[in-house]
């Protein structure tokens, strides 16, 4: 069974000001026990044993965006557990970045139920609920992405034309350490100072 996890925050602030931005939602999509889970600011240290036991984190941007502002709360370096940033493969292998939004509706014909500017109102509004089922549907659009991209080797997007055009990804794992012996070395993600 996998421990990967795959995770979308959303958070307030200024996005032009990366130091401004506080996370208010955290969801996560755990496919050891096939459940999603969504966190506020203050239950994120119910967040830390999950991530440090998980195999790979996986997101849309996550190595920029997500994995940076979280890391303003962990005591360790989220930044050196094993990660899949979906963005990076796609841009590196197409040279351009592509919403999450875009490449949903290209590959799988789904799209997101609503953006972070509209999350951020619900903060406002005090509708974290509606913050969660949001950052949740995120979740699950980044994990459809994943699992077709892992399974076809191929994304899509469309072209300012409306071409459907193929992006060739690879999202298989690195594969794990191993002893002399050949058991597998221990996965957990130890990164706090000590």
């Amino acid at each position: 069974m996998s421990k990967e996890i795959v995770l979308d925050i959303e958070t307030i602030g200024d996005i032009r000001d990366f130091n401004s931005l506080k996370v208010t939602v955290v969801s996560i999509y755990e496919y050891e026990t096939d459940k999603y889970t969504s966190f506020v600011e203050s239950e994120l240290g119910n967040l830390w044993p999950i991530l440090e036991k998980s195999e790979r984190i996986i997101g849309y941007n996550s190595e920029h965006f997500d994995l940076p502002i979280l890391n303003k709360y962990y005591a360790g370096d989220l930044l050196k557990f094993p990660q899949l940033d979906i963005l990076k493969v796609i841009k590196e292998t197409s040279g351009s970045r592509f919403k999450l939004n875009d490449i949903a509706k290209a590959t799988l014909q789904i799209e997101k139920s609503a953006d972070g500017l509209q999350a951020m109102k619900w903060w406002e509004e005090g509708k974290v609920d509606e913050i969660k089922k949001y950052c949740e549907q995120d979740v699950k659009v980044t994990k459809e992405i994943y699992e077709y991209g892992r399974k076809n080797k191929m994304l899509y997007f469309f072209t300012l034309t409306g071409d459907l055009t193929p992006i060739a990804v690879n999202f298989e794992p690195i594969p794990q350490s191993t002893t002399k012996n050949g058991s597998t070395v221990s996965n957990i993600n130890l990164t706090l100072p000590l």
